[in-house]
């Protein structure tokens, strides 16, 4: 089975504590965009094998795991124990989506293994979120507030289908040090998470106006800032880090200009894509 899945934006993201056992507590829009990975999986007698394919522009900062440190492997290897089976699986990636950018690009991979091999067997595993905090809501995809260590997760109205130019840079943003930033700051300005929770619901064209990341102030890179300068440049309505970093959003009303503001991003050495807000992470092919 092969399936084609879906990176994830978040159009706010706030840090609101830190819990007894060292993990954050978060306050997040995620959203589903169109670029994806390609994940191929092939049910075998025993054993997991992973292979990767990644661009030449990938391999050179963002070094992924192809072996059983990477969480697709480990994602397999949950479903196999926990269901008690004693078969094994091929998977081949093929990447699309850069690491370290703050689009869960991993945890999209685990959610498509886990969705393949459901497919497959008819079987599924209860707690996806021992995989990494992401995973579950990769499984159902689209718009979704999310609390918690990001395991609480509500549907929110479909904000599918808004064009798109994501960016990144060739510096990398480790979570660990992004997160001790988080502890560092002081006053911070917290982005109006709910506000845009209800506007999503109720207004969508002014959604823009509550998109927000608290670890922009935390972690200071300048390719974001250069990034999102041009975004603003060529009449993006907002742009924002995502995630931890290190890629960046802008939303777009004119399809033209998106693809201005990409042409301009590429000149400059970014990796830049257009596309859109999509409903579903996963695209059977």
């Amino acid at each position: 089975m092969r399936v084609k899945t879906a990176a994830k934006i978040n159009l706010a993201l706030d840090v609101t504590g830190k819990l007894p056992n060292g993990y954050h507590s978060l306050e997040s829009v995620f959203q589903t965009v169109g670029l994806y990975d390609e994940v191929d999986i092939e049910l075998t007698n025993s054993g997991i094998e992973l292979s990767c394919e990644v661009p030449e522009m990938f391999a050179d900062s963002d070094p992924i795991p192809c072996d059983e440190r990477n969480i697709a492997y480990k994602a397999a290897k949950l479903f196999f124990e926990e269901n008690s089976m004693d078969c094994g699986c091929r998977i081949h990636i093929k990447k699309g989506i850069p690491s370290q950018a703050g689009m869960g690009g991993g945890s999209t991979d685990a959610a498509a293994v886990l969705y393949c091999l459901g497919r497959m067997t008819g079987k599924n595993v209860s707690a996806p979120e021992k995989l990494g905090a992401d995973v579950p809501f990769f499984l159902t995809g689209g718009t979704a507030y999310v609390e918690g260590i990001g395991e609480k997760i509500t549907p929110i109205a479909d904000y599918s289908g808004r064009i798109l130019v994501i960016a990144k840079g060739k510096e990398g943003v480790s979570t660990a040090e992004a997160y001790r930033n988080i502890d560092s700051l002081t006053a911070p300005a917290h982005p109006e998470t709910h506000k845009l929770v209800e506007a999503i619901n109720s207004a969508p064209d002014t959604a823009y106006r509550y998109f927000g990341n608290l670890f922009e102030q935390a972690v200071k890179l300048p390719e974001v800032d250069d990034i999102k300068s041009n975004m603003l440049k060529y009449r993006a309505r907002r742009a924002v880090m995502t995630g931890s970093g290190s890629a960046v959003f802008g939303l777009f009303i004119d399809p033209a200009q998106a693809v201005r503001c990409v042409d301009k991003l590429r000149e400059k050495d970014y990796f830049a894509i257009t596309c859109e807000t999509v409903l579903e992470s996963f695209i059977i092919i």
